[in-house]
């Protein structure tokens, strides 16, 4: 049987800022999906990362299937109307259109789908993200996917031998959906090349070129393209099926202990490490540092089992500590140079008016003395 798992994740609403959703609003949110889902879905499952509210869901009907998605972005909008009543920070903050249209891409919340054949044991992994857009998950991917020092069952099992077929999006471009295959281990210079600038070109989906199933999935949507404005940043999802032919579990969670230089935290202008937390956390230090939460599961039939947080084993407490101390020293340099996003990535424009006011004050010096001091 075919099994599509859907994840659709919006910032609809927090209490003390950019921090995180209250209890009211994330039972809103659940009681909506139970109720609006039955006999729709197989099951689903609701959390949050920072201020950002997941709902997860299995259901028989495809990706982009129009009631999956109108499900969750009423559950939104429920949401949104708790938010309000309580005086929550952001409320419906993410959803950036008057009313559904029939999906969910390009109305403001992040989603992630992928549509398979059940294996006899179906593990999967699903990432959400805060603080940052979606090319945090470059790097991971990359070191997952194609490099043999983090994955040795790139050369362990034969049919994971046979690469992968990486398909990357250029995020940039507005008029649709510009795209590029390219195949490990055969183009992995030109997939670095590309990957090296996160913000332009982003992983959508990953195949096994052994069997040609997806092996993952990650939302691409940049919000201030969609919106033409800030409107935070883009906290996308991601699903990973593991194991047998696809990188095992541990495989796809060891590039996380690096706590890379992302783009994100406080107003979304700066560069952070990215730091992988438990389940249901907060933000906190300078609207970051962005994280990344990570629950496993085991489907069967559509049925998901209860949720394993990838994050929470002692080892990830080590590897918090060494980002926050990264994250101290880097935020030490304050706005100056590579610490502060590059002025086109800027999500604040303040200081991009601060510069075209500054530069009509400036003149061509011809001849004058220097003025003494």
């Amino acid at each position: 049987m075919k099994i599509t798992i859907s994840v659709i994740k919006a910032d609809v609403g927090s209490i003390g800022g950019h921090m995180a959703p209250s209890r009211q609003l994330i039972e809103k949110v659940r009681q909506h999906v139970t109720q609006k889902g039955a006999g729709l879905l197989i099951d689903h499952f609701i959390s949050h990362t920072g201020d950002d509210i997941a709902i997860l869901m299995t259901h028989t009907r495809g990706p982009g299937d129009s009631k999956v998605h109108k499900l969750a972005w009423d559950a939104f909008v429920s949401g949104t109307e708790e938010a309000k009543l309580q005086g929550l920070y952001g409320a419906g903050q993410d959803l950036l259109k008057d009313a559904f249209s029939g999906n969910v891409r390009g109305m403001g919340p992040e989603v992630a789908e992928i549509e398979f054949d059940e294996r006899p044991n179906e593990p999967f992994l699903f990432f959400a993200a805060d603080k940052t857009d979606p090319g945090a998950f470059n790097l991971p991917l990359y070191l997952a996917f194609c490099d043999v020092m983090n994955t040795p069952g790139l050369i362990l099992s034969p049919k994971m031998s046979k690469g992968f077929r990486f398909l990357i999006m250029d995020v940039n471009y507005t008029e649709g959906d510009r795209i590029i295959e390219l195949n490990a281990p055969e183009d992995m210079y030109d997939i670095a090349a590309l990957l090296r600038d996160p913000e332009r070109y982003v992983v959508e989906s990953i195949w096994s070129r052994s069997t040609g199933e997806q092996a993952a999935a990650v939302a691409t949507s940049r919000l201030h393209n969609i919106a033409g404005k800030y409107t935070g940043k883009d906290d996308p999802v991601m699903l990973i099926r593991t194991q047998m032919n696809f990188p095992a579990t541990g495989e796809v969670l060891a590039p996380f202990a690096i706590g890379h230089f992302v783009a994100g935290g406080m107003r979304g202008s700066h560069h952070m490490p990215l730091m992988p937390v438990e389940q249901n956390s907060i933000v906190s230090y300078f609207d970051g540092p962005p994280v990344i939460s990570c629950a496993g599961f085991c489907v069967q039939q559509g049925k998901l089992t209860e949720a394993v947080d990838a994050f929470a084993h002692p080892f990830w407490t080590t590897v918090r500590e060494r980002i926050s101390d990264k994250a101290i020293e880097f935020r030490r340099q304050g706005f100056v140079g590579p610490t502060m996003l590059p002025m086109n990535e800027l999500e604040y424009t303040g200081v991009v008016e601060k510069l075209k006011e500054l530069d009509t004050r400036f003149r061509i010096r011809k001849g004058e003395k220097v003025p003494a001091d």
